[in-house]
């Protein structure tokens, strides 16, 4: 089979010329269904021939399935066009992996793939910051919202059966109900906010921007210059080999040397330049400790 990528999938645009959501999905649910042996068909010439025009006819009548999919999240704000177009970049990776000889009908292997990146758009954009990053932080955030739906707030008691049905700990669920009831907050006032009394709220309002400050600038400075002398002075009073080691560890800004590579300079092991750097480091803060104690 010829190599084919998702960007090569992409190269014929699975999407429909629309003039509105609503004619998209018109022309969608208009697209005939395929048969299992038409599928299978496509699914072959696609896999053993890396036919892109295969893969389109697999994807476009199937599209109907992502709409039907992308509907089930909509009580997150996002737009319905959005999903549907992430959805639609899981069904061209589930085409690819598709493998017709397993018996499976492709929409039955899709659908893990169309809602996988459902889901990594919505952890993406449903927050500024990033309500789940391990996996088990998204499985209990999709969980706990279906869950909140019917529950509303929560009670001591249904916190304790939610972290039983999911097999997580109380906090846990504690700590994502937090992040689901949050709101981020604008940096800026609204252009069209005519109320001065809520400005202070916002912070653009409070934070200052010191860098253009003529005297944070200096100070800035002398301390770069203070630091800077103090790490020099600290640094003469190591031994050459251990500045050295510092130096091509840790203060040049190209390549740095690996442990291996001053273990062959120095005709030792790597774990003995370890152990160097790791007492050179300790004698440059005690020095710089001392130094800052003298200059106060």
């Amino acid at each position: 089979m010829n190599a084919t990528s998702c960007t090569d999938i992409q190269v014929f645009n699975p999407q429909l010329p629309i003039g509105s959501i609503e004619a998209y999905l018109q022309r969608v649910n208009s697209i005939p269904l395929l048969s299992q042996e038409e599928e299978y068909a496509l699914a072959i010439q696609f896999q053993e021939q890396g036919d892109l025009q295969a893969a389109q006819k697999l994807i476009l009548p199937h599209i109907r399935y992502v709409v039907r999919v992308a509907r089930g999240y909509l009580g997150y704000g996002l737009p319905l066009a959005d999903l549907i177009q992430e959805g639609t970049v899981g069904l061209m990776k589930a085409v690819k992996r598709f493998k017709p000889e397993m018996g499976v009908r492709l929409v039955s292997f899709a659908v893990h793939w169309i809602k996988a990146e459902i889901h990594e758009y919505i952890l993406r954009n449903w927050r500024i910051v990033r309500v789940a990053t391990t996996k088990a932080q998204r499985k209990l955030f999709f969980n706990l919202r279906s869950v909140k739906k019917r529950l509303g707030w929560f009670t001591k008691e249904e916190v304790q059966s939610i972290a039983s049905d999911l097999g997580v700990g109380v906090k846990e669920v504690l700590r994502m109900e937090e992040r689901l009831n949050a709101r981020d907050m604008h940096f800026d006032l609204p252009k069209d906010s005519d109320n001065d009394s809520h400005a202070a709220r916002f912070p653009s309002e409070y934070l200052e921007d010191m860098k253009a400050d003529p005297a944070y600038q200096l100070e800035s400075s002398n301390w770069g210059e203070h630091t800077e002398g103090h790490l020099k002075s600290a640094l003469l009073q190591l031994d050459s080999r251990s500045r050295d080691i510092l130096e091509k560890r840790w203060l040049i800004e190209d390549k740095k040397a690996t442990l291996q590579e001053l273990a062959e300079v120095y005709e030792v092991s790597p774990e003995r330049i370890r152990q160097l750097e790791k007492n050179a480091l300790l004698k440059l803060k005690e020095t710089l400790e001392t130094k800052e104690v003298e200059a106060a």
